[in-house]
């Protein structure tokens, strides 16, 4: 059987881990050992399967429901963070909180009391039912109002229209919410927002490795999780620069798609997808086509923040 068309395969860098990642998986390895058995996490510790299977396999039992945790075992909390309420039941078992929540949810967590506090009426605008947006909500319930678009930006009501705050989930594309922020600040001129972007520096610098591999490709395979936000948002980013953005969850996803018609074909991946699947990715890929993979630095990434230095809450 011939080779498919491309010529050239570019593989996107900064791409897969972000550094809350990393941190997540480290603080729940490092559970693993110090608890010297098996530990509990609430919810997947990111979204990605191949993580959360990696993660069982060295002992890590993942569950929706605290209950169903016996007393005085270890817990660790996700990347998306928890509400007040789960905390609260954790303590209550007695469990030995572990907090892997990422500071950049942290920081929104934070602003959410401040603004709360200050009696405003709060946006957030995210994803309705992802994790880190339930976990943020239940912060202030009374005083949050999920939006998901401009749309629902320009019909938006709420309880107290002089003293509106916003603050945003970490992972959404930037343009959105540009475009969404630019339609409240029209609608509230005295709006609140917070002294600095809640969209993460990972999320913004895999977007703008996506704006700039669309100017070169044909195709954008995105590699990462259906249930992952910052891999959905870059799908939606490589269409908006006007190539296809494909999601690709798994090898059988990237067998179905017809590489026919493309010369060359960009992959990236989300935050939470690991380097071994990018590498399966580009070595099918190989397989298929009989073109080059070239590595091209799109973005420079840099770390914002250490390692903490204790992991229990």
């Amino acid at each position: 059987m011939p080779p498919e068309t491309p010529r050239e395969i570019i593989a996107a860098q900064p791409r897969g881990f972000c550094a809350g990642v990393r941190r997540a998986i480290n603080i729940i390895e490092k559970a693993l050992e110090n608890a010297g058995q098996s530990v509990y996490c609430f919810r997947e510790i990111v979204h990605n399967q191949d993580v959360v299977a990696d993660l069982q396999d060295k002992g890590v039992l993942f569950v929706n429901d605290l209950s169903r945790i016996p007393e005085g075992s270890t817990v660790v909390f996700s990347a998306h963070g928890v509400s007040p309420e789960v905390r609260e039941q954790a303590r209550h078992q007695q469990l030995n909180i572990v907090d892997a929540t990422c500071p950049f949810v942290n920081k929104v967590h934070q602003e959410v009391k401040r603004f709360a506090s200050q009696g405003s009426s709060i946006i957030l605008v995210g994803i309705r039912g992802h994790d880190e947006v339930t976990g943020v909500v239940a912060e202030a319930p009374d005083k949050i109002t999920v939006i998901e678009n401009r749309a629902e930006a320009e019909q938006v009501k709420l309880k107290n229209p002089e003293d509106v705050a916003v603050i945003m989930q970490t992972t959404l594309s930037i343009e959105d919410a540009a475009d969404i922020l630019q339609t409240l600040q029209e609608r509230f001129p005295r709006l609140k927002t917070p002294a600095k972007s809640d969209i993460c520096y990972a999320t913004q610098k895999r977007q703008n490795a996506v704006r700039e591999l669309a100017q070169r490709t044909e195709k954008i395979l995105v590699l990462g999780a259906k249930n992952s936000s910052n891999t959905n948002r870059l799908v939606e980013v490589a269409s908006a620069a006007g190539t296809e953005g494909i999601l690709i969850s798994t090898l059988d996803d990237l067998a179905a798609v017809d590489l026919s018609k493309a010369e060359v074909i960009g992959v990236t991946a989300g935050a939470s997808t690991p380097e071994a699947f990018v590498q399966d990715v580009l070595t099918s890929l190989q397989q298929r086509t009989d073109a080059a993979v070239k590595e091209v630095k799109l973005e420079q990434e840099e770390r914002p923040y250490h390692e903490p230095e204790t992991l229990s809450a």
